[in-house]
């Protein structure tokens, strides 16, 4: 399972084109609210979550997955239950993803340390001992993975995909999107 934190302000696109581009493929996808529903998005979109984050139930096989939206990843990190799932999921092996702002609340868990990744351009000083890959869309060490921006969305889309069904799985949902 697929789980994506929701919270007031969160990046839409950077929830969205992962969302649906997971779905594609197949895989099992949960949008998550931390923050009641719908959710709101930063520009005004209102995304209906499939469970509240206390309804979460981890396994080591899962991925978590944080968009996003600075006032998103602020209601995440302002809900004790939401960071709570995302050092659990750390500790039990899960994948962990997170893009843009949503980088700097692994930091805050020191889940980043040591690690390779990367955040929206001028955050990286909330990145505590991360080692900082500037400029790249997407960055995977591991079960870490990490996106740049609202730029990034498909590439860190397709990342997690090829993470969780394999490349050939990747490659064909591209293909099927006609990504050039």
């Amino acid at each position: 399972m697929v789980y994506i934190l929701l919270g007031n302000g969160f990046e839409e696109i950077e929830t969205l084109a992962p969302c649906d581009i997971l779905r594609r493929a197949e895989a099992e996808v949960t949008l998550v609210s931390v923050s009641g529903h719908p959710v709101m998005g930063a520009h005004g979109i209102a995304v209906g979550a499939d469970c509240m984050v206390e309804d979460v139930r981890l396994a080591k096989k899962d991925t978590v997955v944080l968009p996003g939206g600075w006032g998103g990843v602020k209601s995440v990190e302002g809900n004790e239950t939401a960071m709570r799932l995302l050092a659990e999921a750390w500790e039990l092996g899960c994948t962990v993803a997170a893009i843009c702002a949503g980088p700097t609340a692994l930091a805050k868990l020191h889940i980043t340390d040591g690690k390779k990744a990367t955040c929206y351009p001028g955050l990286e000083d909330l990145m505590g001992d991360a080692c900082m890959q500037k400029g790249e869309a997407v960055v995977r060490d591991g079960r870490l993975i990490t996106g740049e921006a609202p730029g990034a969305a498909i590439a860190f889309g397709l990342a997690l995909l090829e993470h969780i069904k394999g490349s050939e799985a990747a490659h064909a949902v591209a293909d099927g999107m006609v990504l050039r």
